[in-house]
């Protein structure tokens, strides 16, 4: 499997290319465009229990969609539902946590379960994380440009749950309130925060969509009720 990103950071797409009986497993409803020949399935991955853990707790979709070239090499063109980047990263025996909505695609060999991160505080910011395991390639998607901080052994840092993208499963985290206090927390305009320790890589996004949302709400028609 071969894959390039076009159109980065802000608007970036993945054009991967298979080999003859090489499979691609995606997001449901990432696909842009694709070979003619190339065969899609799409399925709860994991079984029905798995596919609704994602699903009601990540965010995730319960379905899946496989893309397999079926008798000759073919190409696919995938791209998130928000503006932002893609990554490609190759794992070998290893793992990442990925962030409910940046898991993009990858390689049929890696497997995915979600994964509890810590309590649902504040906001309603997500305590969910999808785990990505085995070897082969992994598609993550942000929305904004991603950036990635490596981490020396001991080292610490803080990232707000909002911007987080994906990270070594290596490292070592915990997920707390960004001030001392309630009062602190509500008043800094920070949350639930990750706070993580090296050796590692995690990668950020430049962007929060919740922030988003929240800047436009206000600023969108209200309904207006003409009845009695």
């Amino acid at each position: 499997m071969q894959h390039r990103i076009l159109y980065r950071p802000s608007f970036a797409m993945a054009h991967v290319e298979l080999a003859a009986g090489e499979s691609l497993r995606t997001e449901s409803g990432a696909m842009v465009g694709m070979s003619a020949h190339l065969r899609l399935e799409s399925k709860m991955q994991g079984g029905l229990l798995a596919s609704l853990g994602r699903a009601m707790l990540a965010g995730e979709s319960m379905f899946q969609s496989t893309y397999t070239a079926d008798g000759a090499p073919g190409e696919i063109l995938l791209a998130p539902a928000t503006p932002g980047d893609i990554l490609g990263v190759e794992l070998v025996n290893q793992a990442f946590l990925v962030q409910a909505g940046s898991w993009l695609a990858g390689s049929t060999t890696l497997a995915l379960e979600t994964k509890f991160a810590g309590m649902q505080m504040l906001g309603g910011e997500g305590a969910f994380l999808i785990k990505v395991s085995g070897s082969g390639t992994l598609l993550l998607s942000s929305y904004g440009a991603i950036h990635k901080v490596v981490l020396a052994a001991g080292e610490s840092y803080v990232v707000d749950t909002g911007h987080i993208v994906a990270f070594d499963a290596g490292v070592k985290y915990e997920m707390t309130k960004a001030a001392k206090g309630l009062f602190n927390s509500v008043a800094s305009g920070e949350g639930l925060v990750f706070k993580y320790t090296g050796p590692g890589e995690i990668y950020l996004q430049s962007r929060n969509l919740k922030g988003f949302v929240d800047a436009i709400t206000p600023m969108l028609p209200k309904p207006t009720n003409f009845g009695g």
